[in-house]
């Protein structure tokens, strides 16, 4: 299914654990470890990007793992969409420890 005026945000695009060929597309430095679809959604939100999660969804390079994700509105490119939102977790992640 096409998803026009949206883009698709996987958990593996923001996670520094993963390396670009495993699906990272922002820097290590601006990315965050173990994203979750939870964090992903509410900092989408912060951002007024209108996101939607689907969690029984797997990312095509990790066919076998079952990690969700999360659309959003197209509003930029993909990595800068998931530059800020990797910026906003990172900051809730700062504000609870």
């Amino acid at each position: 299914m096409q998803h026009k005026g949206k883009r698709i945000i996987w958990p593996a695009n923001i996670d520094g654990d993963k390396s670009k060929s495993q699906g990272r597309i922002i820097s290590k430095k601006d990315s965050i470890r173990s994203p979750k679809l939870d964090e992903i959604k509410i900092s989408a939100e912060m951002l007024d990007l209108n996101p939607e999660i689907e969690q029984d969804k797997s990312y095509p390079r990790s066919w076998w793992e079952f990690s969700g994700r999360v659309i959003v509105d197209y509003k930029g490119s993909k990595s800068s969409i998931a530059r800020k939102i990797a910026n906003n977790i990172k900051k809730c992640r700062e504000r609870i420890q």
